[in-house]
């Protein structure tokens, strides 16, 4: 008797994706493996030193006085001629500022040639981009948001809600950091303007020149002094 099968394959049962595929509707767990592991947990005095490192780091330093101090000298040193001799002729103050201007932007120029964008930042301005960028390690790793990752990879919580705390703790470390510099830097300019006053900076150019150079070493040391946080895997 002839067979009623016409010899397909057999439909494959709903019992889940093969073996080695991907399942659209899983859900993705933590990618920061450094959450469950100790050594990296965020200490309150590895967050305090990155907020003093802030502080240190608030731009008032030579960019904001040398020039001006660098101006006071050639005035000074030109007298009632205003004039001085510079890179092979007379020129007048202004003119040399200018001249040097033209000079540093050169060389910015030829770095820039030679290592890339990296030449068009500041000091500053690049250790203030390193530093900004460790805030989502130190967050990861700080004991709230390490215990929202063992609820989410417990199931306890889904992805939405540990995403969230995620950002929020990020928040809450940046925006603490910025109000900390704010108030660092209204103790650092209420210091400078107390100097101005205590040298007398209008009786005279000498003394507008030695308030300016004093500035210029209490702005210094104190960004250089700051307490720089240590290097940690993870971040």
């Amino acid at each position: 008797m002839a067979s009623n099968d016409p010899g397909f394959a057999p439909m494959p049962t709903a019992e889940g994706p093969p073996k080695g595929a991907i399942d659209p509707h899983g859900d993705e767990r933590p990618v920061a493996p450094d959450q469950f592991n100790p050594i990296y947990e965020t200490t309150t005095k590895e967050i305090w030193a990155y907020y003093a490192y802030c502080i240190g780091d608030n731009g008032l330093t030579l960019f904001n006085f040398a020039p001006t101090a660098f101006q006071n000298l050639l005035y000074e040193a030109a007298g009632d001629a205003e004039v001085l001799h510079f890179a092979g002729r007379d020129r007048t103050s202004n003119s040399i500022v200018l001249l040097a201007n033209g000079i540093s932007f050169a060389i910015q120029v030829l770095i820039f040639l030679i290592v890339g964008s990296y030449a068009g930042m500041e000091v500053r301005s690049t250790t203030l981009t390193f530093w900004t960028a460790a805030f989502p390690g130190l967050a990861r790793n700080t004991p709230q948001l390490r215990m929202k990752a063992k609820e989410y990879n417990d199931g306890s919580i889904t992805r939405d809600d540990y995403d969230n705390a995620d950002m929020m703790q990020r928040s809450r470390l940046v925006n603490m950091a910025f109000y900390i510099q704010s108030c660092g830097e209204l103790v650092i300019l209420a210091v400078i303007v107390g100097v101005l006053f205590a040298v007398d900076v209008r009786a005279s150019e000498a003394n507008n020149n030695w308030g300016l150079s004093i500035l210029i070493a209490f702005a210094t040391g104190a960004s250089g002094n700051s307490i720089e946080p240590s290097p940690r895997s993870g971040v």
